[in-house]
């Protein structure tokens, strides 16, 4: 609740008993085993038990090593040792490698330990396995707690404990050897700091004490050289880089690439920076990726003798993005992204100096380092109101506890009778308004001390328009329809764009979280594929989905850059049987009817029309427009018969696309009188051309009816016996009824006789005999 949430806590190794530290005394071979061994072992044990005899196959056991032995009676992780005859031999217990104490993976051969372990010991103890690894989820904000001085600088702030930081005496330079340092791009570097030490010995072992406290905080063990640079790293916070001095010529530049100029990482990756790519360098070529990682060209080995130490800032902005854009992350570039303290660099030199002088000798020279002022962050002061914070935080806090809390956060505090001015130091960047600093009070005072009261508040209805519904309201309806809500990303496959929108020119994304979906979608007919794709793998036949969802397109008149709008539209698809297993109804497969009904249910009681169209993801010879009062909302059809074999969708489902907006809309529920008159209807065969589109015959028929006409629909088609080849049949019904009297048969006559007018001169209809 502080700000710094334990994310995990856990044991360096897993529970186990009984193991101590050995010595092995003498080795003689097994003699009814060729690879197994007979080991005399020291495990401290007193003069009445004497040194054990253990049956060992590790391929590394020596005399003299002092490995973990585990004593008859222990508990391992899965197995307990016992007194046992190993191939007619009695062993009294087990030497063990990492994995059998859970520590790593390498079973590659025995643990050995340092020569100065103490032989009885236990190795628990020895090796400090009840420590715990505490594992922080920490925000983006909170750089400055990617180390452990950060941490300790917290801890300090909430528990009022002193704090105690490393002392970092300065190095003494013993030879006058340096290179001199250019910022040629200083927005891009503010900060550089770089030190030579020569005739230093790059074998020594990395001290045993480094080398687990590094691994247990999640870095690899790989070189005493290495191993200290990032030591100090996790320690102080600052990244540190270490150069072969050997391979640098001249001086070293801070500057951005030239056209065409490459360089090999330390991953073994070559890369062709752009142009906005900061580079460390020499008078000859490139060096370094700037605050992401080293150049394996002038990167140290065992043979390194001298080394020209970095440590420098870089600001976020010039580090953001830069390791992502060529596929691969760093600790130094993770840091750097957040902010690293722009202070910190000459002394993080000094402590790895010390520490590289105690563990691997040399000579160091003096700091160089170069700054431009002008470009390193302004701190500037931020005023704080007592009364502001208590009445964002909605507690009282005196004045004085208020100093307290800032003072013991490391920030610079001058106050101004019960207000303060107050400056953000060095390695907090997140300081820059007076809410940070509020809430700043609020993580160190407690959220849990600040007091939950219930609101208490004037409460109103909020008008409800009958014109319009919710979002909510249109999900609950379309469900209704039996199909399931599904919510995809926004960011799909080019292919599925092309494909399903037509889009050659998709607004592409520039940092994708995956490869395959890179751009932005204009249509959400391609994740509904995507999502019969995955039911069909899964053997679901009978598919009814929906999403609601934002699409984005590009607006060409409107520029290549702003030129973007982002409709919210409603897209499902039904595919395999219209309705579920049963023996009330005959097995049929969802067709274009069936889901026309369901969208003209979305629009009720608004009239649709469907007028032929063309879609690219769709049958060109069933798709039509979804029109509303002569403008289109939508799009339904089968998916075109290319997709459906290309995604090997088995049969064509029916998939529509329609614009929120229209859906929201609805019309005012007005009250028609129920007439108590019998109702007249009649039947109207018309005989047009096969060629002939239904909905503007029926728009015009409906148009022309009087008022007495309650309803005109189609009920039947018929092609066949009877008429040409080029001819069909459509029947309608009229329903006519009156509600002050009974229609005559004249009035009903003289009906259909106008209704029959208007198709015979409009649509070269004939009546049916």
């Amino acid at each position: 609740m502080a700000g710094l949430e334990v994310e995990e806590k856990e044991l360096v190794a897993p529970e186990f008993s009984n193991v101590v530290v050995a010595q092995i005394l003498s080795i003689e071979k097994h003699p009814n085993a060729d690879k197994l061994n007979l080991c005399r072992v020291d495990a401290g044990r007193n003069s009445v038990e004497g040194d054990l005899n253990i049956v060992c196959g590790a391929p590394n056991v020596v005399v003299g090593m002092k490995v973990p032995c585990a004593l008859v009676g222990a508990d391992l992780p899965g197995i307990q040792i016992k007194k046992a005859k190993v191939r007619g031999i009695e062993s009294f217990g087990m030497l063990c490698s990492a994995r059998e104490l859970g520590l790593s993976d390498d079973h590659g051969g025995l643990l050995a330990l340092p020569e100065d372990a103490p032989v009885g010991r236990d190795i628990r103890d020895y090796l400090d396995l009840d420590d715990q690894l505490i594992t922080l989820k920490l925000t983006p904000n909170r750089a400055d707690c990617l180390s452990l001085t950060g941490i300790a600088r917290e801890l300090s702030a909430l528990t009022g404990a002193p704090l105690e930081l490393p002392k970092i005496d300065p190095v003494g330079a013993v030879i006058s050897d340096q290179r001199q340092v250019l910022l040629d791009a200083p927005d891009a570097c503010p900060r550089y700091c770089g030190r030579v030490v020569r005739g230093l010995d790059a074998r020594a072992p990395t001290p045993e004490w480094i080398r687990r406290r590094i691994e247990r905080s999640g870095v690899r063990s790989i070189s005493a050289l290495v191993d200290v640079t990032n030591y100090v790293m996790l320690e102080l916070g600052q990244p540190l880089h270490a150069f072969d001095n050997t391979k640098l010529s001249g001086s070293i530049h801070v500057r951005y690439p030239v056209a065409g100029e490459k360089l090999l990482l330390l991953n073994e990756q070559t890369i062709e920076p752009e142009a906005d790519t900061a580079l460390i360098a020499d008078d000859v070529r490139a060096l370094a990726m700037a605050g992401v990682m080293g150049g394996e060209d002038s990167s140290i080995t065992e043979s390194t003798t001298d080394l020209f130490l970095e440590g420098a800032f870089f600001p976020p902005s010039v580090v953001a993005g830069k390791a992502r854009s060529f596929g691969f992350s760093s600790d130094a570039s993770h840091r750097y992204e957040r902010g690293v303290d722009f202070e910190l660099a000459r002394s993080a030199i000094e402590r790895a100096t010390q520490l590289i002088l105690d563990i691997c000798g040399g000579e160091a020279g003096p700091i160089i380092e170069a700054v431009s002022s002008s470009h390193l962050p302004p701190r500037k002061p931020v005023r704080l109101r007592s009364g502001r914070a208590a009445k964002v935080l909605g507690i009282d806090l005196a004045a004085d506890r208020i100093e307290v809390i800032l003072n013991g956060l490391g920030l610079t505090v001058e106050r101004l009778g019960d207000d303060f001015l107050v400056t953000p130091p060095s390695f907090r960047f997140d300081i820059e308004i007076e809410e940070d600093l509020i809430e700043e009070i609020a993580r160190v005072h407690g959220y849990d001390n600040i007091p939950s009261p219930p609101p208490v508040a004037q409460m109103s209805m909020m008008p409800v328009t009958e014109t319009a519904r919710t979002a909510m309201a249109l999900r609950r309806l379309v469900a209704e329809r039996d199909y399931h809500e599904v919510v995809t990303f926004s960011f799909v496959e080019a292919d599925w764009e092309a494909d399903f929108a037509a889009n050659s020119t998709p607004i592409a994304l520039a940092n994708p979280i995956a490869s395959q979906i890179g751009v932005m979608r204009s249509s959400l007919i391609g994740g509904l594929v995507g999502t019969l794709i995955a039911n069909r793998k899964r053997q679901a036949e009978r598919v009814r989905v929906f999403e609601l969802g934002r699409c984005f397109n590009r607006d060409a008149a409107a520029g290549p850059v702003e030129g973007f709008y982002q409709p919210v539209r409603l897209a499902g698809l039904a595919s395999g049987p219209a309705l579920p297993e049963q023996w009330g109804a005959t097995a049929a497969r969802v067709d274009f009817f069936d889901v026309k009904a369901d969208v003209e249910a979305l629009f009720a009681p608004r009239l649709l029309a469907f007028i032929t169209a063309e879609h690219p993801s769709m049958h060109p010879g069933r798709c039509a427009t979804v029109s509303l009062e002569g403008r289109s909302v939508g799009v339904i059809g089968e998916l075109h018969p290319r997709w459906v074999q290309k995604y090997e969708l088995g049969a064509s489902p029916v998939v529509f696309e329609l614009e929120l907006a229209d859906l929201l809309m609805t019309s005012v529920p007005s009250y028609t009188e129920v007439s108590r008159f019998p109702a007249v209807i009649r039947d109207l065969a018309l005989v047009v051309p096969k060629s002939q589109t239904l909905e503007p015959l029926l728009a015009a028929l409906r148009a022309a009816s009087p008022v007495v006409v309650k309803d005109v629909a189609l009920f039947d088609v018929y092609q066949g016996k009877g008429l040409a080849e080029n001819e069909k049949s459509l029947a309608f019904r009229i329903v006519m009824q009156d509600t002050q009297r009974t229609l005559e048969d004249a009035e009903v006559e003289e009906v259909i006789a106008g209704l029959l007018a208007v198709a015979i001169q409009n649509f070269k209809a004939s009546l049916r005999t």
